[in-house]
């Protein structure tokens, strides 16, 4: 009967056995699935440019967020003797009370939006005069049959190289007068008894124009790279078809230009929308400058002002993001490959602009140079009415060389900018940051260009990617406030220290390098890699002896970047350390002090160690800003 209902002992015991067997069975599969994660996660970190995408993910994440977080936070403290405290009648907690006062009190027009608008006509104008003019001279240089181009191209890059306040000074230098600004004459009241508008001399116009001939290498370069490459197909095609010129020129040649055009707006405007210092020169409130006035008082406000400053260059990196999604691609159904045909301005053409670009380079390039190693000569700096009486001997020497403290004839107890330790004790911090900054950002950089070149298709190397180059494209001023809150604490204090400059500048300047390297390294072959793990090379040696050597002048350029930036850097500094740290703090205190000639001086010198240096480099590595442009 146990038989022939399937029961029993028998088939009891196989029944137990199924059981068994499936049980092994199923510890069998997730011992052979842990197993193949195990395998997964080893294959995964065995890979060099993994381990470097996790490690600089996780922390580009903490210093891009946690100052972010540390400044929002900022906006909702009630700081101990500021408006917040006086409004709320306590003095520590959180309160929306700075939000409410910013934007509604009746100090809103002159704490807001005022800065707010002239910020926004900044950075608008200044990207449309250095698209204008960077554009034009671009188009001149690699179209046309211009006289000695290799010369204006080298010459033209200056005003970037040199200090952004440089040419704000130069500006004052030269139109400033008693009659209309009450300061000392300059050079055309002085010589020629012109005076002009105080819109002229202060406020927008002058700053958008400064700060526009200061960024106008960003759009040199980037549109003469693509008018040198532009394949010559296109143009000619429109030429056979009988196309007129204009319409060559805007529906074919601008469109080609259009990225490099978004990407020269995207790089001007969160840069002038946080500068400070030629506004500050210049006269015109910008949030900037209201953030820099407002900080001791308006503290919780002045953060508000950092986030809309934040808010900006977020939004116009999103922006140029969504008009790249959709780029045109041209197909020509006539014409054969061939050079670009130069347009030719005629035998005297050629050389009456190139004189006129001289001339103009020559006052952004060269003038400021003069400018200030006169200025330290001069009595009362910025005061050039000996010219008009021709009498020069009251020029003098004592702003270089005074060895002692002198209280009177204007020195204010300091010594001669030869004997100031101050100034020679900044120059040694700013040599110091700028080689530290240089050589963290332009390593991690690199390291970050590569891991991303090597999994360009994953989610988490687009991430790290964009998180490298966030830094960039807040203002600097406001990417200072974030790291001045987060590391002015009584935990985690680090105020007026260089390590804290270090810190800041790798963060902010690390976009120099890992865009660079990123171009180089996908340039690269995966296959001359490949090779060396085929022969089982090491990935240090790999990186030392084959990667490195190949696309040594674009990585070199990735350090370069970061240190000559540095070198000028006042605006991303200025809050972080007191004067006598680095040069430009200390040409700022100078300048508060009225010891313009020791800020001139300082000027010099600052201009000279940049040419120096850039000279240097040129030479010994090839590199250079506008070099395949016809410099």
């Amino acid at each position: 009967r146990w038989r022939s209902c399937g029961s029993g002992p028998a088939a009891a015991r196989t029944s137990l056995g199924k059981e068994w067997s499936s049980m092994n069975q199923s510890s069998t599969v997730s011992t052979g699935r842990s197993t193949i994660r195990l395998n997964r996660i080893k294959t995964y970190f065995s890979k060099p440019h993994n381990v470097i995408l996790l490690i600089m993910g996780i922390v580009l994440t903490v210093t891009t967020v946690a100052p972010i977080v540390a400044i929002v936070q900022d906006t909702f403290k009630i700081h101990a003797g500021t408006i917040d405290a006086h409004l709320t009648g306590q003095a520590s907690g959180y309160t929306t009370v700075n939000y409410i006062d910013l934007f509604t009190s009746r100090m809103a027009k002159t704490n807001l939006w005022t800065p707010l608008l002239n910020t926004v006509l900044l950075a608008v104008g200044t990207c449309i005069v250095s698209i204008l003019y960077g554009g034009l001279f671009a188009f001149l240089i690699t179209r046309t049959d211009l006289a000695w181009r290799k010369y204006l191209s080298s010459i033209f890059i200056f005003p970037y190289i040199m200090p952004q306040w440089t040419l704000a000074v130069v500006w004052q230098n030269l139109f400033n007068s008693n009659a209309v600004t009450g300061t000392s004459n300059g050079l055309l009241a002085a010589l020629f008894g012109i005076n002009m508008p105080i819109w002229w001399c202060k406020g927008l116009f002058p700053s958008l124009m400064v700060l526009g001939l200061h960024y106008a290498p960003f759009a040199y370069i980037l549109i003469g790279g693509i008018f040198r490459n532009m394949d010559a197909n296109l143009e000619e095609a429109a030429t056979i078809l009988d196309t007129p010129k204009w319409k060559t020129m805007f529906r074919i040649t601008l469109p080609m230009v259009k990225p490099a055009i978004l990407s020269t707006i995207l790089l001007v405007f969160g840069s002038a929308m946080g500068s400070y210092p030629v506004p500050h020169y210049l006269g015109l409130s910008t949030l900037s400058t209201k953030y820099v006035s407002m900080n001791s008082k308006y503290t919780g406000e002045a953060s508000i002002l950092a986030i809309i400053m934040m808010v900006f260059g977020v939004a116009i990196m999103l922006l140029n993001q969504l008009s790249l999604r959709s780029r045109k691609n041209y197909t020509t159904v006539t014409g054969k490959s061939g050079q670009i045909s130069k347009i030719t301005l005629g035998k005297y053409g050629k050389y009456i602009i190139a004189i006129i670009l001289v001339i103009f380079t020559f006052f952004t390039s060269i003038f400021p140079i003069i400018s200030f190693a006169f200025e330290t000569f001069l009595p009362n700096p910025g005061d050039y009415s000996f010219l008009y009486t021709g009498d020069a001997s009251n020029l003098t020497t004592k702003w270089w060389l005074t060895s002692e403290n002198v209280t009177e004839n204007g020195m204010y107890g300091q010594k001669g900018i030869l004997y100031n330790e101050t100034i020679w004790r900044a120059f040694k911090g700013t040599i110091l940051v700028s080689v530290a900054c240089a050589l963290l950002a332009g390593t991690i950089g690199t390291m970050i260009g590569y891991a991303v070149s090597k999994n360009r298709r994953s989610r988490w190397a687009n991430y790290v990617n964009s998180v490298a180059f966030l830094p960039y494209l807040m203002p600097s001023i406001a990417v200072g406030v974030a790291f001045f809150i987060l590391f002015s604490t009584e935990k985690l204090n680090l105020f007026n220290t260089y390590t804290l400059l270090i810190i800041v500048g790798t963060v902010k300047y690390i976009p120099f390098a890992s865009r660079s390297s990123l171009n180089s390294m996908l340039q690269l072959s995966g296959e001359i890699e490949e090779a060396a793990i085929i022969q089982d090379i090491p990935w240090i040696q790999r990186m030392t002896r084959i990667i490195i050597p190949i696309q040594k002048s674009s990585i070199i350029s990735g350090f370069l970047l970061p240190f000559m930036t540095c070198l000028r850097e006042l605006s991303l500094f200025m809050l972080l350390c007191v004067q006598g740290f680095i040069l430009s703090t200390t040409l700022d205190y100078f300048d508060e002090m009225g010891l313009y000639a020791f800020s001139s001086g300082i000027n010099l010198i600052l201009i000279i160690t940049i040419l120096i240096c850039n000279t240097l480099v040129n030479k010994i590595t090839g590199a250079s800003l506008d070099k395949g442009i016809g410099g």
